[in-house]
């Protein structure tokens, strides 16, 4: 690690909460409705997928505790990661959910394809569809809040607010 690097992470950075509260509340408020009437499993599985390829440790700490919590298998969760080469501990539906995790939160790489989208609507009626995108908008904004505040794993705060 250089120089920089060493000031950066000893240099405290800002509570987002604290520093913008509407801000925040609002993406509480967001993150609540997105999940609303979405499977428990489901949820866990989009924000596991999206903090992996965000690369956020804080958030995938949190999410894979939460779904350890509600019941999740640890053989399902270390297969998150790898989901296209372990099909079968996943359902279709479940399969087509994180295929549309990965398109958006990898958006600047190639859109959303068409058979992707077409897929996953394939599996989620449209108002489904509507909750599990903006769950997958929800936990990427998520990400970039831990990962611009240098949020850290294992320090989960949501008990405290």
């Amino acid at each position: 690690m250089n120089t920089a690097n060493v000031m950066n992470a000893s240099r405290a950075r800002l509570d987002f909460a604290r520093s913008a509260p509407k801000a925040f509340r609002a993406l509480v408020g967001f993150d609540a409705a997105a999940r609303a009437g979405l499977d428990p499993a489901l949820v866990e599985l989009i924000q596991i997928r999206a903090s992996h390829l965000n690369h956020c440790a804080y958030c995938l700490h949190m999410h894979t505790g939460d779904a350890r919590r509600a019941g999740e298998s640890e053989e399902r969760l270390h297969m998150v990661a790898v989901w296209r080469e372990a099909r079968h501990f996943f359902t279709e539906r479940e399969r087509a959910a994180l295929a549309l995790t990965e398109a958006v939160t990898l958006v600047a790489d190639h859109g959303v394809p068409d058979e992707v989208y077409a897929e996953a609507a394939a599996h989620f009626d449209e108002e489904e569809l509507a909750q599990v995108l903006a769950l997958i908008l929800a936990i990427n904004t998520w990400n970039r809040v831990a990962l611009a505040t240098a949020k850290v794993a294992g320090t989960d705060e949501r008990g405290r607010r």
